[in-house]
């Protein structure tokens, strides 16, 4: 099952079907490789895709948020930079300062981190111990933070925090749930399966509020390819689970 959520959102990349139809060496098909690609590098093409995962969602203060029995912080993806002393660094803070944001706001009781693996060598802390450090550097106390075990995506997320909360609690728990608005549908679908009542508290905003058009916004860009791929990822993997949790149902 691993395989199918990781390898078909691959293969319907604009990149990957760009090359599969480079390799049938016809001019019909060469063009249209370049057609697809030009069209999917575009800043504009990566933004509406980004309008369309995040869908109706919106920024809100972390003091207008309601109340709820924890708050959740998924991991957001840490890189270990170059060096022996091996740092942990940020690939975004957003989600980050979002829950803690939401903990000093008096929103809930606990904040729990999950514990993602930074992408590097093994043996280095888990985001989420890392993210406890900075947490109570924040003036979280020590006994409001709790973290799950080690974590490979989002319906492990999911588990991981049921498992951790229900030690705690018993029946459902209500929880605020902060990741990126693109990743909110499908995080929030998981997360209800496992048993929470969700209320959303979306960041990491891929689509900017009032921006305008300009003539940049047509022309290709790699920035712009990278986000036509995170977002149509971000939307097969949605599909992936709601068939998947059809089929299940069944």
């Amino acid at each position: 099952m691993m395989f199918l959520h990781k390898f078909l959102p691959f293969l319907f990349q604009p990149l990957t079907i760009s090359l599969i139809l480079v390799l049938f060496r016809r001019r019909a098909f060469v063009w249209a490789a370049v057609l697809l690609l030009w069209i999917s590098s575009t800043p504009v093409v990566g933004g509406l895709l980004a309008r369309v995962a995040e869908g109706p969602a919106e920024r809100a203060r972390a003091t207008e948020a309601p109340t709820a029995d924890a708050i959740v912080v998924l991991s957001a993806g840490r890189i270990i930079a170059p060096g022996h002393a091996a740092i942990s660094e940020w690939e975004d803070a957003d989600r980050f300062f979002g829950g803690v944001e939401l903990f000093l706001a008096g929103k809930a009781p606990l904040l729990v981190f999950t514990g993602a693996q930074p992408n590097g060598p093994r043996g280095v802390p888990l985001e989420g111990e890392t993210l406890s450090t900075y947490a109570r550097g924040l003036g979280v106390p020590q006994d409001r933070i709790a973290t799950t075990g080690a974590v490979a995506n989002t319906q492990e997320e999911a588990n991981g925090v049921a498992v951790l909360l229900r030690v705690q609690r018993a029946g459902p728990t209500r929880v605020l749930l902060v990741t990126s608005a693109f990743h909110m549908p499908r995080a929030r679908l998981l997360f209800e399966r496992a048993g929470f009542a969700i209320v959303p508290f979306p960041v990491d905003f891929q689509y900017a509020a009032g921006s305008r058009l300009n003539v940049m916004d047509f022309l290709p860009s790699a920035v712009g390819l990278q986000k036509t791929h995170a977002m149509l990822h971000e939307l097969y993997g949605r599909l992936f689970y709601r068939v998947t949790g059809l089929f299940a149902a069944g």
